[in-house]
């Protein structure tokens, strides 16, 4: 019988290649390997409103606007150790996978005195370096956790990682350290990918993409003759993939339609702060999933947005006009309720990715999302106060079975940052003793095996 891999299932035509998910029909041409473990992390700027995220926080005094990073004393109420995870407010959206999440409160960073705190909290955030130590930088900012594990685990996949954004501004008045959090080295960033139709291209390349219809075209026309080797529920898997795959096209093909009509209209914000921007973040987002789920890459970083920028964005489902994150963060009085919905929408799109991982099967018949550390976080404790201590952190997935899931674990103040990343780098492999500024592991997170 004639046998075939997922690698040479879609060789395309005209040069187009689409990677395809574990399918069970076509394991047979190799002894099946080892499910891979992915790393990925959903960085969300300007931290949050505290009274909104954190357990026990509810009833906190509304801070006052400060432009020094001091380290805010911790509300004592919750004592160290595993508790049972209450969803909070803004953590509500994550309700269906309760079970699939741990919160980790009391991790701190160390703030640099002399440099800008939000792109410090931005550029140092999976660096964690000890402050002074990097001579060569103005941030205490060097090769980023996301590179040092791809190169434990990122050989072997066509990119070692993958760096997606949301911002799709171009009118910065601010440097490239408040708007990318991942870094080859001190100086040497990591450009991220902002633009869909780029991502989606640099993911399913064809040499003749501009002449085709579109690239899922492309290949059905070469998979439609080896689909008679598919079993029924391949075909099932098949067929949803490929729905997923023509939604990102049809939802690409409606924001670029959009901007061309808004392109015809005078604003008084720039252009693309009038694109809905969940649909825009969930676009993004389907493309990163994409590549993990297909072996394309095991470690990805995904940037909500810039820090501190001004610029506008239009969350769709709250304001009728664009608003600027970071210029509400300052004035939590006034605009609380607005900022806990913006909280509660990023939060939302995070469990939209977390639930779609979770829904994906891998070859042992676990999950996407089980054999992923999926970080949601941000390098402020609270927008107003510049805070660097008490992060708001939450893990999703568990690493290939590492990592406990469906708690709140409170570490003692002072706990660093970077021993949540040594712990997750050990986990996916790394072989290090060390990482940054670490004093040790978060050993607590750790099932036993």
């Amino acid at each position: 019988m004639k046998t075939t891999t997922r690698r040479s299932f879609l060789q395309g035509v005209g040069g187009a290649a689409l990677s395809l998910p574990w399918l069970e029909s076509l394991s047979i041409a190799a002894p099946a390997k080892p499910v891979a473990q992915r790393m990925a992390f959903f960085y969300v700027p300007i931290g949050v409103v505290r009274r909104g995220f954190f357990p026990g926080e509810k009833n906190a005094i509304l801070p006052k606007f400060t432009g020094s990073q001091k380290e805010i004393p911790r509300d004592k109420e919750i004592a160290l150790g595993f508790h049972e995870l209450t969803l909070t407010p803004t953590m509500q959206p994550l309700e269906k996978v309760k079970d699939k999440i741990t919160l980790v409160t009391g991790l701190d960073r160390t703030f640099q005195q002399g440099t800008d705190g939000h792109a410090q909290c931005a550029s140092c955030y999976l660096s964690s370096a000890a402050p002074f130590t990097v001579k060569q930088s103005a941030w205490p900012l060097n090769r980023t956790l996301d590179h040092v594990v791809a190169d434990y685990v990122g050989k072997a996949t066509p990119f070692r990682t993958l760096e997606f954004s949301c911002n799709s501004h171009r009118d910065n008045k601010e440097s490239l350290y408040f708007d990318n959090i991942s870094w080859y080295g001190t100086g040497h960033v990591a450009p991220s990918i902002r633009d869909p139709r780029k991502a989606y291209r640099r993911l399913f390349s064809t040499q003749e993409a501009d002449s085709h219809q579109n690239i899922t075209d492309l290949v059905l026309e070469d998979a439609r003759s080896m689909k008679r080797q598919l079993g029924y529920t391949d075909r099932q898997k098949f067929a949803e993939y490929f729905d997923s795959v023509r939604t990102i096209e049809e939802q690409m093909e409606k924001l670029e339609k959009m901007k061309g009509e808004l392109n015809k209209v005078s604003f008084a914000e720039p252009t693309t702060a009038h694109l809905p921007r969940g649909e825009y973040i969930r676009l993004m987002g389907d493309l990163m999933v994409v590549a993990l789920q297909t072996g394309l890459t095991n470690v990805a970083t995904f940037m909500v947005g810039p820090e501190r920028w001004d610029t506008p964005f239009l969350y769709e489902s709250l304001f009728d006009k664009p608003r600027s994150h970071h210029q509400m963060s300052h004035n939590q009085k006034q605009f609380l309720d607005d900022l806990l919905q913006v909280d509660r929408f990023h939060m939302e799109q995070f469990a939209y990715l977390v639930e779609k991982m979770d829904q994906i099967e891998e070859a042992n018949g676990t999950s996407l999302l089980d054999n992923t550390l999926f970080t949601y976080g941000s390098g402020l404790g609270d927008g107003a106060t510049h805070q660097y201590n008490d992060l708001p952190i939450i893990i999703a997935g568990t690493g290939g079975g590492n990592i406990k899931t469906g708690m709140h674990l409170n570490l003692a103040d002072g706990t660093p940052l970077a021993n949540l990343w040594l712990t997750q780098a050990q986990t996916m492999g790394a072989k290090l003793d060390r990482f940054a500024d670490s004093t040790g592991t978060v050993g607590q997170l750790l099932r036993e095996r």
